[in-house]
């Protein structure tokens, strides 16, 4: 078996959501897509899709495989792209879009800096909450927080996020710590009015029930005398000693290093999701894209990078 056509027609499947659309892009017939994807189901020993007439579904180990073998394939893209491009200096216009709060705190301040490291590359950046539909919208890269529904694209992680929650170290003098969720009626909390696109709640890890050693992902829907649609005013209200919020690490953790803030509850907190850049699809990626996604995988790898706000 050849693995790496098997990896590349395994993501083509996963992103075109059928192997009839994937053996039309490559030029063959479905049949030898499912001849590759039977072959690597074999050889790695697990089930990666549940392939029926209608349609295709990962299952968990190929959600999981999923995002390694993009990885493998843009790490392998770059290799070429650096041996061909050699000496040739990144130029153009580049796209970039991020969340509103986290692209002002995390992707504003690093674009100038890029652009000295390559100056003949000129930058738009949108910040917006709105997802935006990238190939259709003619942007390069984005950089999304959280889970990625949309298969379509391509992903690079370029670090973990935890959602905490937090306070002073003032309220908590005056007001007590909560030592388990469930407490949190007890508190004033600072939430996301219903407006806001946090419909689930704050999540915790908590165990199950009956079944020692397990836990699951629970969601609360803590209330409070204050609430807003958006996440900054949270921050600084927390900052300001109105109560418990519950916030990403990339917006709290330099106010939680320099003791403003202090994180409670960190037991029970949700497993970390992603920060990733995507991108659509293609061939050959644009050197000032494979730069600028390096450029942020780099500083953003840095711990005192978040630490330092």
């Amino acid at each position: 078996m050849d693995k790496l056509k098997a990896i590349e027609t395994f993501v083509a499947v996963a992103q075109r959501g059928s192997l009839t659309a994937a053996a039309k892009a490559e030029g063959v017939a479905p049949a030898i897509i499912g001849r590759r994807l039977d072959g690597l189901e074999e050889h790695l020993g697990v089930k990666l899709m549940v392939r029926t007439t209608r349609r295709i579904n990962l299952t968990h180990e190929g959600s999981a495989f999923l995002e390694d073998c993009q990885r493998v394939l843009v790490d392998l893209a770059n290799a070429e792209a650096s041996v061909s491009a050699g000496g040739v200096k990144a130029s153009g216009h580049l796209r970039i879009t991020a969340p509103a709060g986290f692209g002002r705190r995390h992707v504003a301040p690093l674009v100038p800096h890029f652009r000295e490291l390559h100056p003949e590359v000129s930058i738009s950046l949108n910040l917006s909450d709105r997802v935006v539909d990238m190939a259709a919208e003619g942007y390069d890269c984005a950089v999304r927080v959280g889970d990625l529904p949309d298969s379509s694209l391509v992903s690079v992680r370029l670090a973990d996020n935890r959602r905490l929650c937090v306070a002073t170290p003032r309220y908590l003098q005056h007001h007590g710590t909560p030592k388990h969720p469930s407490e949190l009626v007890k508190f004033d909390c600072l939430t996301l009015s219903s407006d806001a696109s946090q419909t689930r709640g704050w999540a915790f890890q908590l165990p199950v029930p009956g079944e020692p050693g397990t836990t699951d992902i629970t969601h609360l829907r803590p209330g409070g005398p204050l609430d807003c649609s958006d996440g900054q005013v949270l921050r600084e209200w927390c900052l300001a000693g109105y109560g418990i919020a519950w916030r990403s690490t990339w917006e709290v953790e330099a106010d939680i290093a320099a003791g403003r803030l202090v994180a409670v509850l960190e037991d029970y907190a949700a497993p970390p999701n992603g920060i990733y850049a995507v991108f659509p699809q293609r061939k050959h990626l644009a050197l000032r894209v494979r730069l600028w996604i390096d450029f942020l995988k780099h500083h953003y790898g840095q711990s005192n990078f978040w630490r330092e706000g």
